[in-house]
C-alpha cells in the first residue's frame, strides 16, 4: 500500500541507511536478503553515516570543547555523544572499527560502578537512555555496564510511570529516552521487571495521548517533526517507540496518528518541521552557547527520515 513513487524515494541509492531500514521495517526483508546485505555493507562508506564518520578524529572522538579531548558531550550537538546517537539510528554497528573505537571510548570514560553509565555522578534519564539505546544498537547490549544502566533506568521510573531528567516527583513526556532504550531491546532479553516498567511507561504516554501533560498543558514543538532529536521530544518520536513496543492498536493513539496523517504531503512524503533546539520561551532546556544545530535534510523538503519513520509507525498501527 506504499505508492511506487514513495518506494523509489526511500530505496534510492543515495543513503544506504534509509534503504536498509526501509527494506527491514517496511518490506520485512530478512537479514540475509541480498539487498539488505548490500545496503548494510555500504553504511559508513556513503551517505549520512559516512559523512559523520569522515569528521571523526583518529582517537575515536569528534569535535571537542576542551583541548584535553576528555569531554565527549560538548559542544552540542557535534560532540561524540551526539554523533554516536545519530550513527546508531542510521544502522551503524560495532562491526565498523570506527564505531567500535568510539563506543568503547564513551563506555570507558563514562562508566559508573553502580549506575553503569554515564558522565557525572547521579545519572540523568536523557543521557543514560540515549546511551543505552545506542549501545544496544551498536551491539554492546550484553556489556555489564549497559545492563547496569538498564537497571538504573527501571529504578529511576516515577510513581506515575514516567521519567524526568531533573528532580521531580512526577514524569514528563519530554523524558522519553528510557522507553526508546527499552524499545531497542529484543523482547527475549526483557526481564519481568523491565517488562513491567515498559507497561507502566506505555500507560503514562497513552494516558496523555503523546501530546499533553497530566494537567492538560501542551507544548508547540511536541506537535512538530524533527531529526536529529538529541534529547528533545516530539509526537512522532513517541509514536515510534510505542508502536515498536506493541501498542499500535491502542485507541488512545488515534489523535496522534491522525495528526501524523494530516502532515503527509500530496506527494506521499513527510517533511521535517524544525531543527532542534526547537524551543518556546518558557522551555527550561535553554543552554548558553556554543550550540551547533545539526541537519541531515532540508526543512520543508520531502524527508527520507521522516517518511520512513511515519510509514513504519502507520504500518505497526494497522493504517497501511
Amino acid at each position: 500500500m506504499i505508492p511506487a513513487k514513495t518506494r523509489r524515494f526511500l530505496l534510492r541509492d543515495s543513503d544506504p541507511s534509509i534503504r536498509l531500514l526501509a527494506l527491514r521495517d517496511l518490506w520485512d526483508r530478512p537479514t540475509n536478503d541480498p539487498e539488505v546485505r548490500a545496503a548494510r555493507r555500504q553504511i559508513g562508506r556513503k551517505g549520512w553515516a559516512a559523512e559523520i564518520l569522515r569528521l571523526q578524529n583518529p582517537g575515536g572522538h569528534w569535535e571537542v570543547f576542551r583541548k584535553d579531548e576528555s569531554d565527549l558531550y560538548v559542544p552540542k550537538y557535534i560532540s561524540t555523544n551526539f554523533r554516536l546517537i545519530v550513527l546508531a539510528d542510521l544502522g551503524s554497528t560495532r562491526r565498523d572499527p570506527r564505531i567500535d573505537r568510539a563506543a568503547k571510548l564513551l563506555l570507558d570514560r563514562w562508566s559508573h560502578p553502580k549506575e553503569g553509565i554515564w558522565g557525572e555522578p547521579g545519572s540523568e534519564t536523557c543521557i543514560t537512555g540515549n546511551a543505552v539505546r545506542m549501545m544496544v544498537r551498536f551491539g554492546f547490549g550484553e556489556d555489564p555496564r549497559v545492563q547496569r544502566a538498564l537497571d538504573w533506568l527501571v529504578s529511576a521510573q516515577k510513581a506515575d510511570g514516567g521519567w524526568h531528567c531533573w528532580r521531580s516527583r512526577t514524569g514528563t513526556l519530554a523524558a522519553w529516552e528510557a522507553m526508546a532504550a527499552f524499545a531497542a531491546l529484543p523482547p527475549s532479553s526483557r526481564s519481568p521487571r523491565l517488562t513491567r516498567a515498559i507497561e507502566r511507561g506505555a500507560e503514562f504516554y497513552l494516558e496523555r495521548g503523546l501530546l499533553r501533560e497530566a494537567d492538560g498543558s501542551t507544548y508547540g514543538p511536541w506537535r512538530r517533526i524533527h531529526y536529529p532529536h538529541h534529547y528533545y521530544y516530539d509526537f512522532l518520536l513517541g509514536l515510534d517507540f510505542l508502536t515498536a513496543l506493541g501498542y499500535g492498536s491502542d485507541r488512545r493513539l488515534r489523535p496522534a496518528l491522525d495528526l501524523l496523517e494530516r502532515k503527509r504531503g500530496k506527494d506521499g512524503a513527510w517533511r521535517l518541521d524544525a531543527v532542534q533546539p526547537d524551543l518556546e520561551a518558557s522551555d527550561p532546556y535553554h543552554h548558553p552557547p556554543p550550540i551547533y544545530p545539526v541537519m541531515l535534510e532540508y526543512l520543508g523538503e520531502p524527508s527520507q527520515w521522516a517518511t520512513l519513520v511515519a510509514l513504519r509507525v502507520l504500518r505497526r498501527a494497522g493504517r497501511l
